[in-house]
């Protein structure tokens, strides 16, 4: 495993990551390492994928645009 040393942070962003830490009952370190692996490692879907998990619900009428202008 390799080491990792983060200079020049904002002190906002290491006290907002001891307060989510504390929350999650996890070390800062531990938050750390957590949020770099979900943002660095975990799959995104694609555009087509979220389409695809979306439920067949109701008709194409019920989608239907209504001109509302009185045209």
């Amino acid at each position: 495993m390799a080491n990792l040393l983060v200079r020049n942070l904002d002190d906002r962003v290491v006290t907002a990551l001891k307060e989510r830490a504390g929350k999650e009952n996890l070390s800062a370190e531990a938050l750390h390492r957590k949020i770099l692996e979900e943002a660095l490692l975990s799959r995104k879907k694609t555009f087509a994928e979220v389409l695809a998990a979306m439920p067949n619900v109701g008709h194409d009428e019920d989608f239907a645009r209504v001109d509302e202008s009185g045209r």
